[in-house]
């Protein structure tokens, strides 16, 4: 995902992340796009990720955020 996709996709989880959890969300997708950038996120990066995003996640966005995810660990996992 380059820059601009991180940008938008940051965007769009913090939008429908719980009151008060945006910093955290946003340090746990910080970090996952320096792993991106870097060469080395991985299906066990996807798998840890999910559980910790979807706690931040308001109840009612947790379908739109799953399907999300779901679709870009499957384009990342082609790659």
């Amino acid at each position: 995902m380059d820059k601009q996709g991180q940008e938008k996709f940051l965007a769009f989880i913090l939008q429908r992340v719980q009151e008060g959890k945006e910093e955290e969300a946003k340090a746990i997708l910080t970090e996952n796009f320096r792993k991106q950038d870097e060469g080395t996120f991985s299906q066990s990066d996807i798998a840890e990720f999910l559980p910790k995003i979807i706690s931040l996640i308001k109840p009612e966005k947790l379908e739109e955020i799953q399907a999300i995810v779901k679709q870009f660990s499957g384009s990342f996992g082609s790659k």
